[in-house]
């Protein structure tokens, strides 16, 4: 990889990493389901520019609709969830690697994809790092949110595999509806639950709109703009084991942020999911070398 491509990637995975800390700091001031529904709204303005929004052909319709509410809705809204109901960020980032396993898993289910022996046992260990975790004294109630974490993790491995049924359409497109569709029920479910979001939002601080266009300008649009320019030049394989840079980047942010420091039990259980998961690129890199 060249100097200035390898520059980028990190870039991008210092954005990837920002995602965790900063959603914290944003859920602390804004409710999560709202948070939500607002990151997909400047995602849909911000990409509408770029494209001409019209319907697919109708044996794309139903995989858009299915893709764009696991993205839009089931992503996003359990990450927000997650991040708003616990008070440590750090295992939250670990569990969101569970992405790549749970991507396995649905590929072989779905997709008849094989699965080598060795790649079971990375799955099976990333599994046994997020336990570990668990046992943090830390957490306490907040057990429930490494659950949460996990289902988002699920939900985008789940929006992965249905992409690849949304090939002739391009990702600015495939953002600019999941945004779109996903915008309203989020919008519903937070006037329902959380109250008249007028009455929540304004005011609205600098710091509060600044923490909603990192979310949704620099993370989503940008971050996964420069993303798919990098694969223009490289394969997915060659990309992927950098995505293992992200959580350990949030964790440092996290550590600044919050002075979060992990203890024993999500150093240990963070190596082995992180490691796991960085062990699988390396696997999915052979495979398509060979």
């Amino acid at each position: 990889m060249q100097s200035k491509h390898l520059l980028l990637t990190i870039f991008v995975m210092l954005i990837f990493g920002s995602v965790y800390p900063l959603g914290k700091l944003g859920t602390n001031t804004v409710p999560p389901i709202l948070f939500s529904s607002l990151r997909v709204l400047i995602i849909f303005i911000c990409v509408l520019p770029f494209i001409k929004l019209k319907l697919p052909p109708q044996k794309l319709l139903l995989p858009l609709i299915f893709f764009s509410l696991t993205m839009g809705i089931g992503v996003y809204l359990t990450l927000y969830i997650a991040l708003d109901i616990s008070s440590l960020v750090s295992p939250i980032i670990i569990g969101t690697q569970l992405t790549i396993p749970f991507g396995l898993i649905l590929s072989y289910i779905f997709l008849s994809e094989k699965i080598s022996i060795k790649k079971w046992f990375f799955i099976f260990s990333s599994f046994v790092g997020i336990v570990i975790v668990a046992f943090d004294s830390r957490f306490g109630e907040d057990l429930i949110a490494l659950f949460v974490i996990s289902l988002m993790s699920f939900f985008y491995a789940l929006s992965n595999i249905l992409s690849r049924f949304l090939k002739n359409i391009d990702i600015m497109t495939q953002m600019a509806w999941h945004s779109f569709i996903a915008f309203f029920p989020l919008l519903l479910f937070s006037i329902i639950i959380e109250g008249n979001p007028i009455d929540i939002l304004f005011p609205i601080s600098l710091n509060t709109a600044l923490l909603i266009l990192h979310a949704s300008l620099l993370v989503s649009v940008m971050g996964h703009g420069f993303l798919f320019y990098l694969y223009r030049f490289y394969t997915v394989a060659t990309v992927l084991p950098f995505y293992s840079l992200f959580p350990i980047f949030g964790i440092i942010f996290t550590f600044i942020i919050f002075l979060e420091i992990p203890n024993l039990y999500e150093f240990i259980g963070g190596i082995i999911v992180i490691g796991s998961v960085y062990l699988i690129h390396l696997e999915n890199k052979k495979i398509i070398n060979y």
